[in-house]
């Protein structure tokens, strides 16, 4: 039975700004699910939602089988949330924190004490516990959040692009007590990240957002397996027709799906290659200037290219700002 059920969402901001469009999907229990988008795509304001900080325009949203709408402190009781941006104190040390973290949810005094020095331990932070958070590192911060997330033992964990900003190490080093923490924890958790690395490492399951939609759904392998064969990548100089190339490319026996992308047309082909000598056979026939050529497996940026006609990585370069409507809309926990 899943722990969360979408169906329908969809979230407007005046302008009007519509932010989330018609989001279905649920999530298993000790599931991590990810939400994979550019920025701007409406990740956050999903997760805003489910943790009862933002109402959804119209749909049906269920969290741990409550409405987050009619019942949303019994939502608020069952989940942990960690925001893109850091909730600690920087004036109190990591162990002051957790412990008004654990306050604030009424755990008994003698619990929270040993609940705090377990969460120090686990996340490497026990012997800087009575330091101040300020001298921290940005990768030491962001472990505490997390840990202050889950100070109250929640069923449900909404982690909203948890490793942004992070080093390499820092990442690597949350990713594995997220891993942790579904699989020996059984904890059900909700990511989203724009790092599509991120995506493949950590969630069972991901639905691919843009604009506001979901445009696929499945396993990583599910997705790159909707895409036979390799991928060929044709980057072109200065002043190049390449509608005129498009066409000639898409008239090639066995190429398909061929996009174009500033400079660079993108194809599916069966074997990248066999297929590279008569691409650049038929370009040079043009006299087109060609700069570089590449061929690659699968990946999700190439399913995010066949889905919306653009990569991951250039899409979502402008992201519309609602923070001043969501900040309106926080419920005190």
């Amino acid at each position: 039975m899943a722990i969360i059920n979408i169906q329908g969402l969809t979230k407007t901001y005046p302008g009007p700004v519509e932010a989330v469009r018609g989001l279905d999907f649920q999530i298993e229990r000790g599931e991590i699910f990810g939400l994979l988008g550019p920025n701007g795509a409406g990740k956050s304001t999903t997760v805003r939602i489910l943790a009862t900080l933002s109402t959804p325009t119209s749909g049906r949203v269920e969290v741990a089988g409550y409405s987050v709408i009619d019942q949303p402190a019994e939502v608020r009781r069952r989940i942990g949330y960690v925001a893109q941006g850091s909730a600690v104190d920087l004036q109190a040390t990591a162990r002051e924190n957790l412990a008004l973290q654990g306050r604030l949810y009424r755990i008994r005094r003698r619990r929270l004490d040993e609940r705090v020095d377990e969460l120090l331990r686990l996340f490497e932070l026990d012997q800087v516990a009575d330091r101040l958070v300020k001298t921290f590192s940005g990768g030491m911060r962001r472990r505490l959040d997390l840990a202050m997330g889950l100070i109250h033992e929640p069923e449900i964990l909404f982690l909203d692009e948890p490793t942004t900003g992070l080093d390499p190490e820092s990442r690597a080093i949350l990713w594995r007590e997220v891993e942790r923490q579904a699989r020996e924890g059984g904890l059900t958790i909700l990511l989203t990240t724009h790092y599509l690395e991120e995506a493949d490492r950590l969630a069972d399951r991901i639905a691919i957002v843009d604009e506001g939609e979901i445009v696929a759904k499945g396993t990583t392998d599910e997705l790159k397996s909707t895409l036979h064969g390799d991928r060929v990548s044709v980057e072109f100089g200065s002043a190049v027709p390449l509608e005129e190339a498009r066409t000639i490319l898409s008239q090639i026996e066995g190429v398909s799906e061929v996009t174009v992308e500033g400079r660079t047309l993108h194809t599916q082909v069966p074997e990248g290659g066999k297929m590279v000598p008569v691409i650049l056979q038929r370009l040079d026939r043009m006299g087109l200037e060609i700069a570089q050529v590449s061929v690659s497996r699968p990946s999700l940026d190439d399913v995010y290219l066949s889905l919306t006609g653009k990569s991951f990585a250039r899409s979502g370069s402008t992201s519309v700002s609602t923070d001043a409507e969501k900040d309106k809309e926080v419920v005190a926990a």
